[in-house]
């Protein structure tokens, strides 16, 4: 009884909520544009089947893109006006510390906002599913990567590897641009090295034999042709 009551509160809180607006008002025309056509390539895959809905989701994540914008142009702005003030040596470093922790506040509360807000039109894997293409689906690519690489991997060692690459794209998928982006995954990239070399492999010997087993695939593939 407790679940239908919910779902059906869900239910009417959807159909009563106003259709979500593009916040586009004061940007450039061609920097909206450019996002938007973004936001689409992510909405594409989910195979939304109500227009209503493909047209608030599609709002929702180009809204995420523009507020990661006003975030981080606010902590330029804010960094240039205390450069400005010429403040002593010592007071530098607060300075650094009170910018860094006032983005970091926003950042905090959109990274927890954004999925919720998804969440009221998508499922779960619908809402992963948004956040890999906005992170251009380097959790999947990677992680399928090193199952290939290293075919003798454990259940425990596939678990780390995948877990790692995750809580890496919590950081990617609010960093300000493509490069910072990557530089998230890098991080975990390394630590996944230096886990996997801990526990006895040569990842120099295993990439090696990798490289040749996927040179034998083409090869095969040619052939097969």
């Amino acid at each position: 009884m407790k679940k239908l009551l919910f779902s059906l509160l869900l239910l009417a809180s959807w159909l009563t909520a106003a259709a979500v607006e593009l916040k586009s008002e004061g940007r450039d025309t061609a920097y909206v544009e450019t996002i938007v056509k973004r936001s689409e390539k992510i909405v594409n895959k989910l195979d939304i089947q109500d227009e209503q809905v493909r047209q608030d989701v599609l709002h929702i994540i180009a809204n995420r893109y523009f507020e990661l914008n006003d975030i981080y142009e606010a902590r330029d702005a804010r960094k240039a006006e205390f450069k400005a003030m010429n403040l002593p040596q010592e007071y530098q470093k607060l300075a650094s510390d009170f910018v860094r922790y006032e983005c970091d506040s926003k950042l905090y509360r959109s990274h927890f906002a954004f999925p919720a807000t998804l969440a009221i039109y998508l499922t779960p894997e619908q809402v992963t599913a948004v956040i890999d293409g906005m992170t251009y689906g380097v959790v999947k690519v990677t992680y399928d990567s090193h199952l290939d690489m290293i075919p003798s991997l454990t259940e425990e060692e596939k678990a780390q590897i995948e877990a790692w690459l995750i809580e890496a794209r919590e950081f990617a998928v609010d960093a300000e641009n493509s490069n910072k982006k990557h530089e998230a995954f890098g991080k975990y990239k390394g630590r996944i090295n230096n886990y996997l070399s801990k526990r006895g492999y040569d990842l120099k010997a295993e990439r090696v034999a990798w490289y040749k087993r996927i040179e034998e695939r083409k090869a095969k593939e040619a052939q097969d042709k």
